[in-house]
């Protein structure tokens, strides 16, 4: 399973996932190598009983030869966004506008840097520490990004979490091989517009799995 201490993913991005409460300042740039199952979902498999992973679904952000990094969508803390915008001092009267979106659940992303925010955010803009996935989605870990939702100005859609999940190099292809997984191609409808309590059940119908019929022995997609 995910081991915090040997998680590591490519330089420029380990330092891009340095910074929820904290965010960085300092932009990052790079390039990605090796295999990429960058912009898939990692769905748990019934056979793990990780108490962090059991019934998540991960977006993957990047995966290379140094390893992988993603953010649990489908596990939320009991904060919500205007008071994680009040602990990093952003005014919450100016945040957003809208009770549906003030009261969004923060997610726990991850075990992983559970001390820092990762927005997961339609594109917009050029914030310092961004990262683009594909044209729909971005993952931004500098507080530049908040600061744009709170003034108005911020992107379209947006998940927010604290932590991430890291996989050092051949890690993640290893729990796959041990069926851990599923993975499945991403949808941003999924990410931005469900309830979290139909995610897991989304994710895998982008399968064609019924999950009530799924049981630990199935092979991995």
């Amino acid at each position: 399973m995910v081991k915090p201490s040997k998680a590591r993913i490519s330089s420029s991005r380990a330092r891009a996932a340095r910074s929820a409460a904290e965010f960085s300042d300092a932009p990052e740039t790079g390039a990605d190598t090796g295999l990429n199952l960058a912009d898939h979902f990692l769905i748990a498999m019934p056979s793990m009983l990780d108490p962090v992973f059991g019934g998540t679904v991960v977006y993957l952000c990047e995966h290379n030869d140094n390893g992988a990094l993603g953010v649990i969508i489908n596990k939320p803390t009991d904060m919500t966004m205007d008071v994680l915008l009040e602990r990093i001092e952003l005014d919450p009267e100016y945040a957003l506008g809208a009770a549906s979106v003030d009261k969004k659940p923060v997610m726990f992303g991850g075990p992983v840097q559970v001390e820092r925010g990762f927005v997961l955010h339609s594109p917009h803009g050029g914030f310092s520490s961004m990262l683009p996935v594909n044209e729909e989605i971005a993952l931004t870990t500098s507080k530049d990004v908040l600061e744009a939702v709170a003034s108005g100005d911020g992107p379209r859609r947006l998940l927010v979490s604290l932590g991430c999940c890291g996989w050092s190099a051949g890690q993640l292809e290893e729990e796959i091989a041990h069926n851990g997984w599923l993975t499945v191609r991403a949808d941003p409808h999924i990410i931005f517009d469900l309830p979290v309590e139909q995610r897991f059940f989304a994710a895998m119908k982008l399968l064609g799995i019924d999950p009530m019929m799924l049981t630990g022995d199935v092979g991995h997609a």
